[in-house]
């Protein structure tokens, strides 16, 4: 047997908190010392612990965990609702990360704001293209990169070479942060007319992307969590030398984002004159 103390270290929980949980029912000493009232432990008792300490993290109020516990939840149930958890907290994660990111560019971007960027942006016409690409609703921006993955797979499998940088073109009227109407178009030869299967059933379509009579363009050589001050300054830009927006902005990603070069992306945006 163990101490309370003891047990405590053992099991890495406050002695206060073992004689809570025995004052509730839900972790009682094996053993109490009749004359001094000391509380005694054994390490049978260890999973009943553990237990209530991952149903504690999934949420569960103590009298909840009293009732599951009283059930004799088996451990394969118990380790389902922990991967739920562990999934949910994971999401949370990945949505904070995000959001921190965007404070970090919004801060940017007022520290720019008495000195902004100089951008050398080109107008130029852009061709029409043959593209292998797909349109559809992506849940969040990152996972423009899973569709992109998804879609080089199916060239790879079908030995198809891209004749340029992919090209994502954004429909949406307004700024999406979620649920973005996205459009994925890589470039092939006009010979590949064919369309492929990706794993999921979704299909790229072979067909001709339509021509941009004049587009200002301009490069943003960096991470994309700071693409907003690249927009910011191509339509200050825009704005300057007498054009104004005349379709959605299309981005041509000229490396990959783990290149040694860093990632370089082309953003193009159409205009006429005002």
């Amino acid at each position: 047997m163990f101490k309370i103390g003891d047990f405590s270290k053992l099991c890495r929980v406050p002695a206060s908190m073992l004689r809570y949980y025995a004052d509730l029912g839900l972790l009682e000493p094996a053993q109490t010392d009749k004359f001094t009232g000391y509380r005694y432990y054994t390490a049978d008792q260890i999973p009943r612990l553990n237990r209530i300490l991952a149903l504690r993290d999934l949420g569960l109020s103590l009298e909840q965990i009293k009732a599951l516990l009283d059930e004799n939840l088996p451990p394969d149930e118990i380790r389902g609702m922990l991967r739920l958890k562990q999934a949910e907290i994971e999401q949370q994660i990945q949505e904070e990360q995000a959001r921190l990111a965007r404070v970090a560019a919004r801060l940017r971007q007022i520290e720019q704001e008495t000195h902004m960027p100089v951008l050398e942006v080109v107008v130029k016409h852009i061709e029409i293209q043959h593209v292998l690409g797909l349109r559809e609703t992506i849940p969040v921006p990152t996972y423009l990169g899973k569709l992109m993955h998804d879609a080089f797979a199916a060239l790879d499998a079908n030995r198809i070479q891209p004749a340029h940088p992919p090209i994502a073109i954004f429909h949406d009227e307004d700024y999406q942060p979620s649920d973005i109407d996205v459009e994925l178009a890589i470039p092939v030869a006009e010979s590949v007319n064919a369309n492929l299967l990706l794993t999921d059933g979704r299909q790229l379509s072979a067909y001709d992307l339509p021509a941009i009579p004049l587009a200002a363009c301009a490069i943003h050589a960096a991470s994309h969590d700071t693409v907003e001050a690249t927009y910011t300054a191509l339509g200050q830009w825009i704005a300057d030398n007498g054009y104004r927006i005349a379709g959605v902005s299309r981005e041509i990603y000229l490396t990959r984002a783990d290149s040694p070069s860093g990632p370089i992306t082309e953003i193009q945006w159409p205009v006429e004159k005002a």
